[in-house]
């Protein structure tokens, strides 16, 4: 089989934050699925997390355990553009850290 042509891109998001960083995917070229544009999924969660000494965290404060509603956003991308869609959507995310992940996927046409 040869080398996936696509990626998913997931990224965690603050709820109020999630608009945001959909358009940045969009307008970096990830979630355009033949004549459509802006694809996207999107589940409802609970981040957590503790920000630790040394951490300037923009939601809760140093030492302090946070829970916040999230967004998890995935989209597809072109595997080509993968790096400047995750930076396009990091540069529109509220966080100091930003948690997402890319996962290779095939689609009919790679198989």
């Amino acid at each position: 089989m040869a080398d996936s042509k696509w990626v998913q891109i997931s990224i965690y998001v603050p709820m109020g934050n999630a608009e945001d960083v959909r358009n940045a995917l969009e307008t970096a070229g990830a979630g355009q699925l033949g004549n459509y544009r802006g694809a996207s999924w999107s589940t409802t969660g609970v981040g957590r997390f503790t920000p630790m000494q040394g951490s300037q965290p923009r939601m809760g404060a140093v030492g302090v355990p946070s829970d916040v509603p999230e967004h998890k956003i995935e989209v597809l991308a072109p595997r080509e553009i993968a790096r400047s869609v995750v930076e396009a959507a990091i540069a529109a995310h509220p966080y100091e850290e930003t948690a997402y992940f890319v996962t290779e996927v095939w689609m009919v046409e790679d198989l």
